[in-house]
């Protein structure tokens, strides 16, 4: 399982919601505490493969959320031993790297020409953001307060797509997975278009030869925490849902819909890995 951090509450809350379904968990991210990503190596997953097999899992999976369900989709597409991959609210290409180091008081920033991702030590081709440092916050903050969202970058996404064509060698090959396939995505994503980034990658698979099983659960509500009920109540006991809201315009003003889509997710997705 991937979390920007592997002590990040949500992190650990994921590993424990998994191990209740009965499945051992390997939390991985870039660094402790490290929120950025940048050239991050997915050599990683092939050492995390072999780790988990010589502990005897002989069923190997991914999941990941939001930059982390792009990291999913990229591993699952590397490593033909992983049979199962959930990516919630994933993109469909590379993103550039970011930096969460407080550099002049921004909470992120792009990183110098850098990819998110590196292979065999060479960063991967990548979409590169509309904006740079410092202007790449500001237009954060700017959609933020527009929108009444704590974090919105949707928009951003959008003008970087027009101001760059998402090349060929920028996309995830999900074509190159195996197994089974899930993608789950909320049209209220305000960080970016997850839904229409998941129909492409269901297109991109109705073209190609591939061996793989997909399924697409989109949610007119849900907002980019489309999570399990039962993990985001494991995680916030008292609250969860008042998290969402504080989050997300959306969450708040469709509370009673976005409780529905996480309760959907929370029984179709346990469903998934039972009969994995």
């Amino acid at each position: 399982m991937l979390g920007d951090s592997s002590e990040d509450r949500m992190a650990k809350t994921g590993a424990k919601w998994l191990n209740e379904q009965g499945i051992h968990v390997m939390a991985m991210s870039p660094d402790k505490k490290d929120y950025g990503h940048h050239n991050y190596p997915l050599e990683r997953f092939g050492k995390a493969i072999t780790f988990m097999k010589a502990q005897g899992c002989d069923k190997l999976g991914v999941v990941g959320a939001s930059t982390t369900g792009m990291m999913a989709l990229l591993a699952a597409s590397y490593y033909s031993e992983l049979s199962l991959t959930i990516a919630i609210s994933p993109p469909d290409f590379v993103m550039e790297g970011f930096y969460r180091d407080g550099k002049d008081g921004a909470t992120e920033r792009p990183g110098d020409n850098e990819s998110s991702v590196s292979w065999q030590g060479q960063p991967l081709p990548y979409l590169p953001y509309a904006y740079r440092h410092p202007e790449y916050w500001q237009k954060i903050q700017e959609e933020s307060k527009a929108g009444g969202d704590k974090v919105a970058s949707r928009k951003m996404f959008d003008e970087s797509e027009n101001r760059h064509p998402i090349q060929e060698d920028e996309r995830i090959r999900v074509e190159n997975i195996h197994g089974k396939l899930i993608f789950i995505g909320a049209e209220d994503d305000v960080l970016w278009d997850t839904c229409k980034y998941i129909r492409r990658m269901e297109e991109r698979l109705g073209s190609l030869p591939h061996d793989s099983t997909f399924e697409s659960w989109l949610y007119e509500h849900g907002t980019h925490f489309a999570f399990p009920q039962s993990m985001l109540k494991m995680m916030l006991p008292v609250g969860s849902e008042l998290l969402v809201s504080f989050m997300f315009r959306a969450g708040k003003e469709h509370k009673k819909e976005c409780r529905e889509t996480r309760i959907d997710i929370d029984r179709r997705l346990k469903k998934a890995l039972a009969e994995w």
